[in-house]
């Protein structure tokens, strides 16, 4: 049916241009979008307004001597009429018998409203600008294979519900953090994509090859190095908003590319940090929403500051009933966690683990953190799991703090380790994890040790996935949904 239908719209095209019109100009003459012409109709005293419109034709519908059609363009939908009597029966002919509902048109004519209050556009001329050799998904059921959705998203904009909404809302969160903090005086700046050392967080990266260097870089998993290594060199509030890429698995809220927020700001520490990842969450609300309350099926989340704040330990111990406080030993921490282990594949990831901060670590991850649904922030991770953390007064933490929303984590922040000695220590650490099996343990970045060895002033360092962030904010259960192009596994044949 598909393959007859492209028969008979390239049929169609074949004569139009034996008419000796062109189905693909390259202007047109469009005055205003179809949003201001409605606009236009506020205290209208039916004086004849003539516009120029253009967009893509969604359904058609000839009743004799007339026609009608709904035309939409990036900011709304219109209906324009056709009357043979006063468009010429040449227009109108050709109109109803070579163009479809698909096609990409410019019209010419004046603004009305319809005996039923429906406002319109009658119709003095017209011209082709697209002709749409494939048809749109069925008006009422669109696309309704999943993975069809996102492999073909343009189709799903343009008859999927809420997919374009979702993301402007996208767009309008990006930028409300650049005018938030631009006002605040930071600098956005531009990092490297390719890394010869990845860092920053725990992943597993991609690796590329340079043929004329023939050496091999990463994609990089993170910004933060290269941000810190700004602040060495005299900046002191930076960020930026990238692409980064790690290699792990896919699911509803995981994709191999994503969008970070990084920023780094000097001569502050991670109580600065936590009072400005809430603003930003806020202050994104009110720009894109109007509102903080998102609706998510039936729970209603919360963005308003302030945020419930937990101590990682004291979470363990009031949200997920674990007392790890009183672990002296790994044996202890081992013997305490493992009754509250599901599945076999769970205690084997246990077991490999080599310190009590770990267990303290993955005793939240698998107690508490799918049950902080409202926006909570938790605070002063393991040193063990905490790499790039300065310690707190209790040596055993890190003053490193998390936010989470609907179970899953939304941002990672800490005040910044720039003792060199300590980080070189750490890094020896990370080495002993990566020799136990961990393959996402940080890697030993020469390069930036001897930077901070310079000195690097203390400073705070946020972290937000967009992706996340707009899940949040519009209500969205899966990451696809708020990506305009997820990946997908190559379409096979």
């Amino acid at each position: 049916m598909l393959l007859d239908e492209f028969h008979v719209r390239q049929e169609k095209l074949t004569k139009l241009q034996a008419l000796g019109i062109n189905p693909y100009p390259s202007h047109t003459s469009r005055s205003t979008m179809i949003a201001l012409a409605h606009a236009s109709f506020e205290g209208w005293a039916e004086e004849k307004i003539e516009v120029v419109l253009a967009g893509r034709l969604l359904v058609i519908r000839v009743h004799g001597g007339m026609m009608f059609a709904d035309l939409a363009d990036e900011t709304g939908k219109i209906q324009i009429t056709f009357k043979q009597d006063e468009i010429g029966e040449e227009l109108f002919t050709q109109f109803r018998d070579l163009v479809d509902p698909a096609d990409i048109v410019e019209v010419r004519g004046v603004l009305f409203t319809t005996k039923r209050g429906e406002r319109s556009l009658s119709v003095q001329s017209w011209r082709i600008l697209a002709k749409a050799l494939r048809p749109l998904p069925e008006k009422w059921h669109g696309l309704q294979d999943v993975e069809a959705r996102y492999r073909k998203r343009y189709l799903d904009l343009l008859v999927g519900e809420g997919v374009r909404e979702r993301l402007i809302v996208r767009a309008k969160i990006i930028s409300s953090l650049r005018a938030l903090l631009d006002a605040r005086g930071f600098i956005e700046v531009e990092t490297p994509t390719l890394q010869p050392v990845y860092g920053g967080g725990f992943a597993r990266p991609f690796t590329t090859h340079h043929n004329a260097l023939d050496v091999d870089f990463y994609l990089r998993i993170s910004d933060e190095m290269y941000l810190k290594r700004l602040l060495v060199g005299g900046f002191e509030r930076v960020y930026e908003i990238t692409k980064v890429f790690r290699n792990e698995g896919i699911d509803h809220d995981h994709n191999p590319e994503f969008t970070m927020f990084e920023a780094q700001v000097a001569y502050q520490d991670y109580r600065f940090g936590m009072d400005l990842f809430e603003e930003m969450f806020e202050n994104a609300a009110h720009a894109a929403l109007g509102e903080t309350t998102i609706q998510h099926g039936d729970i209603s989340v919360s963005v308003a500051r302030p945020w419930k704040r937990y101590r990682l330990v004291e979470a363990i111990q009031e949200i997920g009933g674990l007392d790890v406080s009183v672990w002296t030993s790994l044996a202890e921490a081992k013997a305490g966690l493992s009754p509250r282990l599901s599945g076999k594949k769970k205690c084997e990831e246990m077991a490999r683990m080599l310190t009590i901060g770990e267990c303290i670590a993955f005793a939240f991850e698998e107690l508490v953190e799918e049950k902080l649904i409202q926006p909570t922030i938790i605070y002063d991770y393991p040193v063990e799991v905490s790499p790039l953390a300065k310690k707190c007064a209790d040596p055993r933490f890190t003053e490193r703090f998390e936010a989470f929303a609907l179970g899953s984590e939304i941002g990672n922040n800490y005040s910044e380790l720039n003792d060199p000695l300590d980080l070189e220590q750490r890094f020896v650490q990370e080495k002993k994890k990566e020799a136990a099996g961990f393959d996402e343990a940080h890697q030993t970045d020469e390069e930036y040790l001897e930077a901070i060895q310079h000195g690097m002033p203390p400073a705070c360092g946020l972290g937000i996935g967009i992706d996340r962030m707009t899940m949040l904010l519009t209500g969205s259960t899966n990451i696809k949904e708020v990506i305009a192009f997820p990946t997908l596994r190559p379409k096979e044949g």
